[in-house]
C-alpha cells in the first residue's frame, strides 16, 4: 500500500463530455531532476482543457489517463535535483503540460517564473497562457512592430483582452472586435477602434491591416483574410489554415503556446508596472470544475475563468 500523501485532482480516463471528468483523490507526485513540486493556489481554465476532454488529447499525443489543467499560480513546495532558479516557498506562475487542476503539480522549472508581486494567486493564474499565446503569435510569429495595424478578432476574451494590451504597449494601432455587450469593456483596454461584429460586417469596414490575431476560427478566420494588406500576416490559435494565404498574397500560421520562462518574466514586469491586467469573469472552487469547463465551452465569457484551490475548502 502506498504511503505517499494524496491530493485532489481532476482526471479523465476516457474522452467525452463532462461526464468523463472525475474529481478524485490521487497520489501526490514527487519532483524529479530539474523539476519542482508546486502547491497550486489557483488554475486558469482555457478552451484547450475541454478540447482535450473532447478528444483533442489524442491528436496532441497525450496518453490516458489525462490530468487536466495547463495554467497555474502557486508556491514551490519542493525542488528536484539540479534546480537552482527556485527554492521552497517561492511564489510562481506559468504554464504546464497537464495536471494544473489539482492541489499539487510537478513541472519542469523552465516552465515557471516568479509570480507578479502586484497580483494575488487568483489574478496571477489568469495571465500566463493567454499572455504567452498572444506574445508568441503577435511578436514572434507575425513580427508585429510599433506603428503597425493589427485586428484582434475576439478582443474581449481571455487571450484577446491580453493581446490588446500587449499590442498597445508595443506601439501598434489596435482594432478590437467583439459583440455589442463589450462596447465599453474593449475600449477600456485601449483599442484605437472597436468593431461590433453583430452590427457590421467587419471584413467590409476593416482593411489594410498588417497583422490579424485570430482566436475565433470558422467564418471569422476566413473573412479576416480580406482585412489584410498584401504581404500581411494572419496568426490564428484555433483554425487550421489550408491554402488561403496564396489566394490573398499574405502569410498565415497556426500558433500553439510554448512554455517560456524568459517571456513570462517580461510579462510579469508589464503586470507589475500596470501595463497589463487580466480580467477575471468567474472564480470557482476546484470541485466546480465541470461548471468551469461548461462556461468556457459556451464561449461567452468576458475575460478569464479561474479555479481557486484552497486547502480545506475542497
Amino acid at each position: 500500500m502506498s504511503m505517499n500523501p494524496t491530493m485532489k485532482a481532476v482526471v479523465i480516463y476516457e474522452y467525452g463530455s463532462n461526464d468523463v471528468v472525475q474529481y478524485l483523490d490521487v497520489e501526490r507526485p514527487e519532483p524529479g531532476s530539474g523539476e519542482v513540486l508546486v502547491k497550486i493556489h489557483a488554475a486558469g481554465v482555457n478552451p484547450v482543457d475541454w478540447k482535450i476532454r473532447d478528444g483533442a488529447g489524442e491528436r496532441m499525443g497525450m496518453a490516458l489517463p489525462i490530468y487536466l489543467g495547463g495554467e497555474i499560480a502557486g508556491t514551490v513546495e519542493k525542488v528536484g535535483e539540479g534546480v537552482e532558479n527556485f527554492r521552497a516557498g517561492d511564489a510562481v506562475f506559468g504554464t504546464i503540460k497537464c495536471g494544473g487542476f489539482a492541489e499539487y503539480a510537478v513541472t519542469n522549472s523552465a516552465n515557471l517564473a516568479l509570480k507578479p508581486v502586484s497580483l494575488d494567486f487568483v489574478n496571477a493564474a489568469a495571465v500566463p497562457l493567454g499572455a504567452l499565446t498572444a506574445w508568441q503569435a503577435m511578436f514572434e510569429v507575425a513580427q508585429l512592430c510599433s506603428g503597425q495595424k493589427i485586428l484582434i478578432t475576439n478582443a474581449s476574451g481571455g487571450v484577446g483582452s491580453l493581446a490588446v494590451q500587449l499590442a498597445k504597449d508595443r506601439g501598434a494601432q489596435v482594432t478590437g472586435m467583439a459583440s455589442g455587450r463589450n462596447e465599453e469593456f474593449v475600449p477600456s483596454l485601449g483599442v484605437d477602434e472597436f468593431i461590433d461584429y453583430e452590427k457590421q460586417a467587419f471584413e467590409e469596414v476593416v482593411n489594410n491591416m498588417d497583422v490579424v490575431f485570430d482566436t475565433v476560427g470558422g467564418d471569422t478566420f476566413q473573412k479576416a483574410f480580406r482585412t489584410l494588406r498584401k504581404g500581411g500576416f494572419l496568426a490564428t490559435v484555433v483554425a487550421f489554415p489550408k491554402d488561403e494565404a496564396q489566394k490573398y498574397g499574405v502569410s498565415v500560421a497556426r500558433v500553439q503556446c510554448k512554455a517560456n520562462a524568459e517571456q513570462l518574466g517580461l510579462i510579469r514586469e508589464l503586470v507589475d508596472t500596470g501595463k497589463l491586467k487580466a480580467h477575471i469573469a468567474t472564480v470557482l472552487p476546484l470541485r466546480e470544475v465541470k461548471q468551469a469547463l461548461e462556461l468556457s465551452a459556451a464561449g461567452r465569457t468576458r475575460g478569464k475563468i479561474v479555479l481557486e484551490i484552497v486547502a480545506g475548502s475542497l
